[in-house]
């Protein structure tokens, strides 16, 4: 008999956990170049082709510039080599060159598109994925809303990061340091010394105050996060509002929300306005000294027109991509913070996860068996305490007992949505634990009290429990489940749409729905949990006869909280406090005269009660 520890909690708000800033470049870096995709490899060389061009280009411009003004000057031959071209030739050769450097670039991007492209589908698919793979734990405690719109930032940034690690940070390094050779080799030191105080001076107060901007938006991004939350829970409990009055109370709270949104926001707008003054005072600041060194050159015929020109189409090149620096900073700085908040929910582990070497579970009957089984949900409360419960292969037992004795535990037990604390739960002989998941959940049905359905077609959610099914399959589950006769009475059939959750259908309806799709996918071992108590007596008499049908040649555990529907089991055991403390056929346990009896007896006067009550006089 093995032992094993319970499962650690998770923390309070799932969405609390965020990757950090290396770790998260280091996620996004291998995207840059896919493994195994040699056609992207080759986009992204291109790309970097294209880049190259554009940036040579770019830093070459301003000397035609310079040369068309200064074979337009009195003197042409201080236009240099290039005085032969002629005033108008330069001028075409510069607006040339300005339509290639722009060219490049769309190019750059045209190449780059398909990588860019194909990471964000498989961050998105790798984080969906990983959501279902989560365990119920966790699907607990989400937040729905709050994880939409991480997710929702979380791929953009990545979209947002892979493009500009490329083509912005390293480019712009280059062509900063391809204008200071330029501007070192025609003029002197002091141009270019002058340019880097100023780049330096810009580059400290940028990251500087967008450090604390970051800080801001972090919150901003908190109090979007909690709005929309807020508001997809109102929207998914919209009956519940109505029953309560609630919409005033819902509009404040969600209106509350919107308030600590909207300081943050306001904040954020301050700071960066606070920002681009500081930016542009510093390269104004920058961009006067060198065009006055530079008149004061003309001025001492050291210079050229041209040359006072050239410097003030560099300083103003030099402009555009520090402005654009701040940018991308203040955009990589959030696009690691939204991109942290989904990497980190990447790396939540999942409590129950398959062990090296799973094989697929062998089914030979169903047969299931809880030995001396233990679990809890947190270490200070035990849920199970050796609970030993025998289902033979075909047989029908039914759980039964007050909320809170473990009756559902041993459902999610069984479908692994968690893992014993000690002792073995096996199908056929088989640990659950020693097979794959997959297999697993194949072999068994699960009907609950309360089917939830997709917000599609009838005939999408009864097909769901079968991948591929056919048209016949599914018309043949409908029929099995005695539902077949109202579809087809509805205007559209089969197509009608059900609605939110499965809304627009009624809790009867609903039911036969789900008990279609899980005989649809025709399973071996079948779990009923509680399928009938949230119906009316007459509803809940019709669905029993399709699960009795359901049921015939299967194993069957029915978790029940009315004992009428399991008088008819093979075996009925009784439960309390997570323990088994009877078991046996309807006739023996009321003959016991014990609990069993003592529940039979209580529900038996609470129905004859209510028909004297209900019956008019």
């Amino acid at each position: 008999m093995r032992n094993r520890p319970s499962s650690t909690a998770l923390p309070s708000d799932p969405l609390e956990t965020e990757a950090s800033g290396r770790s998260t470049i280091a996620k996004v870096a291998p995207y840059l170049w896919p493994e195994g995709e040699n056609g992207l490899k080759i986009r992204v060389v291109l790309a970097m082709v294209a880049l190259m061009a554009s940036k040579l280009i770019a830093v070459g411009t301003p000397m035609i510039y310079k040369a068309a003004v200064d074979a337009l000057a009195p003197n042409p031959l201080d236009a240099g080599w290039l005085v032969g071209v002629g005033a108008v030739g330069l001028t075409i050769a510069y607006g040339m060159a300005r339509l290639m450097t722009n060219g490049f670039q769309q190019l750059r991007d045209a190449f780059f598109a398909a990588v860019g492209q194909r990471a964000l589908r498989q961050l998105a698919l790798e984080t969906f994925t990983h959501i279902h793979r989560l365990s119920l734990r966790y699907h607990l405690t989400r937040k729905t809303g709050g994880l939409s719109r991480v997710i929702e930032r979380g791929v953009k940034g990545v979209d947002f990061l892979l493009r500009f690690l490329l083509f912005s940070i390293g480019p712009l390094v280059l062509e900063l340091l391809m204008i200071g050779i330029v501007m070192l080799v025609l003029f002197d030191a002091w141009y270019l010394t002058v340019i880097m105080v100023t780049i330096a001076l810009y580059v400290w107060f940028t990251f500087t105050v967008t450090e604390w901007r970051v800080k801001i938006r972090r919150e901003m991004n908190e109090q979007d996060t909690d709005a929309n939350q807020k508001a997809i829970d109102s929207l998914l409990n919209f009956e519940t509002v109505k029953y309560f009055n609630a919409e005033n109370r819902e509009a404040q709270r969600y209106d509350r929300a919107m308030e600590g949104y909207e300081s943050a926001a306001l904040r954020t707008a301050y700071s960066l306005t606070l920002l681009n003054f500081g930016q542009a005072a510093l390269i104004t600041t920058g961009l006067v000294v060198v065009m006055v060194m530079a008149a004061i050159g003309v001025q001492n015929n050291t210079l050229t027109v041209g040359d006072f020109v050239m410097v003030n189409a560099y300083m103003i090149q030099i402009t555009m991509p520090l402005n654009f620096l701040g940018t991308v900073y203040r955009e990589i700085r959030q696009a690691l913070v939204d991109m942290g908040q989904m990497f980190g929910l990447l790396n939540q582990a999942p409590d129950v996860v398959e062990k090296p070497g799973a094989v697929p579970l062998r089914l030979a009957g169903g047969h299931v068996r809880l030995d001396d089984v233990t679990f809890s949900y947190e270490t200070e409360r035990a849920i199970l305490k050796g609970v030993s419960i025998d289902v033979p292969a075909g047989q029908t037992v039914a759980l039964v007992g007050h909320s809170g004795s473990g009756k559902s535990t041993i459902g999610r037990l069984l479908f692994r949505f968690y893992d014993v604390s000690g002792g073995a739960l096996t199908i056929d002989g088989q640990d659950v634990r020693d097979v794959t998941l997959d297999s697993l959940h194949a072999a068994i049905g699960v009907v609950p009290q309360d089917t939830v359905l997709f917000n599609d077609t009838i005939y999408y959610n009864i097909a769901y429990g079968k991948d591929h099914a056919t048209r016949d399959e599914v018309e043949a589950a409908a029929r099995s489940a005695r539902i077949h006769d109202f579809i087809i009475s509805l205007p559209q059939g089969y197509e009608t749409q059900v609605g939110e959750r499965g809304l627009k259908l009624s809790g009867g309806e609903k039911q036969r729905v789900g008990i279609a799709r899980t005989l649809l996918k025709n399973p071996a071992i079948l779990l009923l949990d509680e399928a009938t108590s949230a119906l009316d007596t007459q509803t809940e008499h019709d669905i029993q006869d399709a699960l009795a049908a359901m049921g015939k040649g299967r194993t069957v555990i029915t978790i029940a909280h009315r004992l009428s529907t399991v008088v008819d089991a093979d075996r009925i055991v009784v439960l309390e406090a997570g323990e088994v403390i009877e078991e046996g056929t309807h006739a023996q346990l009321l003959a016991l005269g014990q609990r069993y009896a003592a529940m039979w007896a209580r529900q038996s006067h609470e129905g004859s009660s209510h028909v004297s009550v209900s019956t008019p006089l």
